[in-house]
């Protein structure tokens, strides 16, 4: 069983585009059972660096209005796919694809929180702060390449009321695009388990979306995770965004996170349909490929099962009511 910390595919499918790497048939046959599928409110196309160092600005912030109308039509979207809606760790079953229903970025809520029950009620269990362009709950960090994550202010107050709000209600919050900043305010406001779905090492990477080693620290304190991302440019040590990048540049974020964190803090986060990754990997029907890595670099079954599920399974048991 593979349980997976993000992709974008309800995003693709909302636009009538085919998937990049999550087709859901050679999902079932790759062993993914599912995880955090994305509601992503599009900004215009930010581009994909062609040098070193980049700096790429953010998209202008999106009216609530906006926000919450296509938050609409991407959960529309999502319910249409052939996958069961996650409200319980029990929900996720060998041969079949579970979705969390995760929001990327908190546009489409309104800042005084009037329809989070009602969101929550349908199934939302993984809310996203920012999608790095700024709201009005927090800002998250520019796309930057060499740059510390510390960009910006932290949250505002409508953005610590959300945090507690998620808390009350069991709503898990990902710390994934939050800058510095925000990453502390929440860390001192939230009594749940630290969760980063999609994030990599800054030592090893040295990308603003990176976390920093007193950041791992502070989430394998709190007894949270990281979801280890497949987007090449936060992978590399050169910050390049080449799709010919060996799998082993996984592995080696995952061998430096179990280290400095321990086995039960290290998980998948993909971003699949979400960005570049590894040719070599291709996209879901890879992911075996990713576990014959793992093997050849000595994680025995009992390690590989807590990489590919067994993570995942313990954070969302102690953050869901």
């Amino acid at each position: 069983m593979i349980i997976d910390g993000h992709n974008d595919l309800v995003l693709h499918r909302w636009r009538g585009e085919p998937t990049l790497h999550l087709d859901l048939d050679a999902a079932r046959a790759a062993g993914f059972s599912g995880g955090f599928f994305a509601l992503y409110v599009p900004s215009p196309s930010v581009p994909d660096p062609d040098e070193i160092p980049y700096e790429v600005p953010l998209p202008e912030p999106i009216p609530y209005e906006e926000a919450a109308r296509v938050a609409e039509e991407l959960f529309a979207a999502l319910c249409e796919l052939p996958v069961e809606l996650a409200t319980s760790v029990d929900d996720f079953r060998e041969g079949q694809v579970t979705a969390i229903v995760h929001m990327e970025g908190a546009e489409p809520l309104a800042p005084d929180l009037s329809d989070l029950e009602r969101w929550y009620e349908r199934g939302l269990r993984s809310v996203g702060l920012v999608w790095s362009r700024p709201n009005a709950f927090a800002e998250g960090v520019p796309f930057r390449f060499p740059s510390s994550p510390d960009t910006g202010a932290g949250l505002t107050d409508a953005g610590r009321e959300l945090v507690r709000a998620c808390n009350r209600l069991g709503i898990l919050v990902d710390l994934s695009h939050l800058n510095e900043a925000g990453f502390w305010d929440l860390q001192g406001i939230s009594d749940a388990p630290l969760v980063a779905t999609h994030s990599n090492a800054h030592a090893l990477c040295a990308a603003s979306r990176n976390l920093t080693d007193r950041q791992l620290d502070a989430i394998r304190d709190s007894a949270g995770v990281v979801g280890v991302n497949f987007a090449v440019g936060f992978l590399r040590q050169d910050g390049h965004n080449g799709a010919a990048t060996p799998i082993t540049e996984i592995v080696r974020h995952i061998d430096y996170l179990v280290e400095r964190m321990g086995i039960d803090h290290v998980a998948f986060g993909s971003d699949f349909d979400g960005a570049t990754i590894p040719e070599e990997l291709g996209g879901v029907a890879g992911l075996p490929k990713l576990v014959s890595a793992l093997r050849d670099a000595g994680y025995d079954d009992a390690a590989i099962a807590k990489l590919t599920h067994e993570n995942w399974l313990r954070v969302l048991a102690a953050t869901w009511r």
